[in-house]
């Protein structure tokens, strides 16, 4: 296989500190957090103001990259299946997927929440959320 770099563009600031303590979902209890960008990557923000909604893609940088079959949520009386098919973070390239709406910006600190993600997970890519047009 091929392989490829990835650079963080910002980490997470959250008040969750341990995987245990991290909801699976942003739905379930997640808090708010603050994403530190780097200020090189700064003018990428343009176009991005308060009240958007946006999908933080993080690198799951504690996760293990061995794992390809998981019980789905962690439930032991489930059967395994395959981490594709799973929102675990346990899998070969661990790509977090976040959904959350922006609170604030200030400088290069963007208030975001609520997000299911740990103190010190770094942020590879941004992408605003897309609605359709009344057309689509």
């Amino acid at each position: 296989m091929e392989s490829y770099e990835l650079e963080p563009i910002g980490w997470i600031r959250s008040e969750l500190k341990n995987t245990k303590d991290a909801p699976r979902f942003y739905t379930e209890g997640a808090p708010d957090a603050r994403l530190e960008l780097d200020v090189r990557v700064w003018d990428a923000m343009d176009g991005i103001k308060v009240g958007d909604e946006i999908v933080v893609i993080t690198w799951l940088h504690l996760a293990n990259r061995e794992t390809l079959k998981v019980h789905p949520r962690g439930d032991l009386t489930r059967p395994k299946r395959g981490v594709f098919s799973t929102r675990s973070p346990h899998r070969p390239n661990p790509l977090g997927l976040h959904r959350a709406k922006v609170l604030a910006i200030d400088q290069n600190v963007v208030s975001i929440g609520p997000i299911e993600v740990i103190d010190g997970t770094p942020v590879v890519d941004i992408k605003c959320v897309v609605k359709p047009s009344a057309d689509d």
